[in-house]
């Protein structure tokens, strides 16, 4: 069983969702350039030539992998909060749910420092757009107009790429009370009572 930036227990076989777990992992932890057929496989402790049985290439294990991320996260997310039934309370779950979700954070900051890369590009613009129309239609449903949920989707989400970017840096640093203080008062400001 994989966790999101753990180890893979030990098997005699993998299967390609334990690749695409184990390369989460190391893109999380190093990056796209740290996702590598060889060091993934002594991380899993299996051959290199396991990787074949899933995989033709690197970058096809990339594109699961992504493709993985992509659907996990907004499945987590999504089920959770579409669950709430006051929209103005869905778009305050919204944003507690998502400032939690640190492992995913860690695979999308590093899909920001890759932006330039010809498969990431495609997929951040998507999820991005995905996500911003998610934030604004929850908005409306909250009742703001048009434009003021457009407005109020952009800031949330600006808010987040750039507070991920920010922890990137070791900012900001504060403890556990101090970042639950911060998002009570991001939310107030999004959607106040």
């Amino acid at each position: 069983m994989a966790s999101p930036l753990g180890k893979i227990e030990s098997k005699s076989r993998l299967s390609a969702a334990d690749w695409e777990e184990g390369a989460l992992a190391v893109l999380a932890e190093g990056g796209v350039g740290a996702v590598a057929v060889e060091s993934l496989a002594r991380r899993l402790g299996v051959t290199k030539g396991s990787f074949y049985w899933h995989f033709a290439t690197r970058e096809a294990l990339l594109q699961a992998a992504l493709e993985r991320w992509e659907r996990n996260d907004e499945q987590d997310v999504l089920a959770q909060v579409e669950a709430v039934s006051d929209p103005r309370e869905r778009v305050r779950e919204l944003v507690r749910q998502v400032s939690h979700k640190r492992p995913s954070h860690a695979v999308f900051a590093a899909l920001l420092k890759a932006i330039d890369q010809p498969l990431i590009r495609p997929l951040v613009e998507r999820v991005s757009q995905r996500r911003l129309d998610f934030v604004t239609e929850a908005f409306r449903q909250a009742g703001f107009d048009a434009t003021t949920a457009a407005n109020r989707a952009r800031l949330a989400y600006s808010a987040y790429v750039g507070f991920i970017q920010l922890a990137q840096i070791g900012q900001p640093r504060m403890s556990h009370e101090e970042f639950e203080a911060y998002i009570r008062d991001f939310i107030e400001i999004l959607i106040p009572h």
